[in-house]
C-alpha cells in the first residue's frame, strides 16, 4: 500500500534512510488532480529509479488570484489510488505551515526569463513555484526530478535553478501528453464548461499550423479566446489564452 507522509521532518528522515543504502529515488512533483499527464511522469520515474515519490501540495504561493486557487481541484483520494497504479511507493502531501514554516519570508526569484511570457501575466508566479519546487528537492533530494514539457518555461527555469545553485537532483523533461483531440492535459481542463472544452483543442491547432504570431493571435481571437501571449522562444512555439475562467497554456517544437 501506498505510503503518504505529511511530515516534512518524517519525509526527511525517510528519505535519508532510504537513499543511505544507495537506493536511487525518482520525485514526481504536482499539485494534485492527476491525469495521464501526470501518471506518464510517474510511469518515467518508475522506469528510472528503485523508489518513486510523488508529491501533492496546492502551492499558494504561485498564484496572484484568489479565486483560481480557490478553484483547484483536490482529489487526494482519487490521486492515490492513481499513483499507486502506476508506480509510485511514496506520497508526500505536507500542510502549508509545515512546508513554510517561515510563512514565505524566503523565496527565490529569477530574472529575466522569469519576467517574461507566464511571468508578465502572473505576478509573482515563478517566485513561488521556484521556492516549492527547491524546498521539496531539499526534503527528498531525489537522484532524479521529472517536469512535464507543457509547462515549458516552468522546466527551463527548475532547470537553470538546479545548476545555478548546485543543486545534485537530475531533471527529466517528459512529453507533452494530449488528449486524443490535441489538447494538452492539464488539471485546469476540468473546470471547462462543455461548450469551451470543444473549443479548447483550437488552441494546439493554431500553434502546430504555422504562420505569423501575429497571424496566429488573429486566428485565436476570432475563435473565441482572450490571448495572453503567441510567441516564439528558440526552437519553441509557446501561447497563452483564456476562455470563460480558465486559462490554457500550451507549447509546439518549430
Amino acid at each position: 500500500m501506498i505510503e503518504v507522509i505529511t511530515s516534512v521532518a518524517e519525509a526527511r528522515a525517510v528519505f535519508k534512510e532510504i537513499r543511505s543504502n544507495g537506493t536511487s529515488v525518482g520525485l514526481v512533483p504536482t499539485m494534485g488532480a492527476l491525469h495521464a499527464g501526470h501518471t506518464s511522469l510517474i510511469e518515467r520515474a518508475r522506469a528510472d529509479n528503485d523508489r518513486v515519490a510523488v508529491s501533492i501540495f496546492v502551492n499558494p504561493t504561485q498564484y496572484d488570484d484568489p479565486a483560481d486557487l480557490e478553484s483547484y481541484p483536490r482529489t487526494l483520494e482519487t490521486d492515490l489510488e492513481k499513483a499507486e497504479a502506476v508506480g509510485a511507493e511514496i506520497v508526500l502531501a505536507p500542510a502549508y505551515d509545515d512546508l513554510y514554516p517561515d510563512g514565505y519570508r524566503f523565496k527565490v526569484s529569477e530574472s529575466p526569463l522569469s519576467r517574461r511570457l507566464e511571468g508578465a501575466h502572473r505576478k509573482g508566479h515563478f517566485d513561488g513555484v521556484l521556492t516549492v519546487v527547491l524546498k521539496l528537492l531539499n526534503v527528498v533530494r531525489p537522484h532524479r526530478a521529472y517536469f512535464g514539457e507543457k509547462d515549458w518555461q516552468q522546466l527551463q527555469l527548475v532547470r537553470d535553478m538546479v545548476e545555478a545553485l548546485f543543486i545534485d537532483t537530475e531533471i527529466v523533461p517528459c512529453p507533452t501528453v494530449r488528449e486524443p483531440d490535441g489538447l494538452a492535459m492539464s488539471s485546469r481542463n476540468a473546470l471547462l464548461p462543455e461548450e469551451h472544452r470543444r473549443l479548447a483543442p483550437r488552441l494546439h491547432s493554431v500553434l502546430t499550423a504555422g504562420g505569423s504570431v501575429e497571424g496566429m493571435t488573429a486566428m485565436l481571437e476570432a475563435a473565441g479566446f482572450e490571448v495572453d501571449y503567441v510567441e516564439r522562444w528558440g526552437k519553441r512555439l509557446l501561447g497563452a489564452v483564456r476562455i470563460g475562467k480558465v486559462r490554457l497554456i500550451d507549447n509546439v517544437e518549430i
